[in-house]
């Protein structure tokens, strides 16, 4: 696993260990409803992340980015289906979305190896 995927598991995970474990029944119910919510349904579990990844990118949150490109790599997205995802996100974003086109690409490239 690349370095890059590797620390942002290792820390995504340990912070979500900690946060889960102060038991706060929102923030508790929250993270069950995000993880529901990707859930195959009328719409296919891949579906879901592409369209969470382009929301992600619209509101340029770096972490739901890689996590997004994780979920997606995951299940299946080739190369050619994410630069398609990452044209609809700029399309609806703006230009703003660029930079953080440029580190997806990145990352997706991470994923890669």
């Amino acid at each position: 696993m690349h370095p890059d995927v590797e620390a942002f598991h290792t820390y995504r995970q340990r912070m979500n260990e900690l946060i889960l474990s102060k038991q706060n029944k929102v923030i508790n119910r929250l993270f069950n409803l995000d993880t529901n919510t990707y859930q195959d349904g009328a719409l296919p579990a891949k579906v879901k992340e592409m369209l969470g990844l382009v929301a992600s990118m619209v509101l340029r949150c770096d972490d739901c980015i890689k996590y997004h490109l994780g979920k997606c790599k995951e299940l299946g997205v080739t190369t050619e289906e994410m630069y398609e995802i990452f044209a609809v996100a700029n399309i609806v974003g703006g230009t703003i979305v660029i930079p953080h086109t440029r580190r997806a690409a990145e990352y997706w490239e991470a994923l890669q190896q």
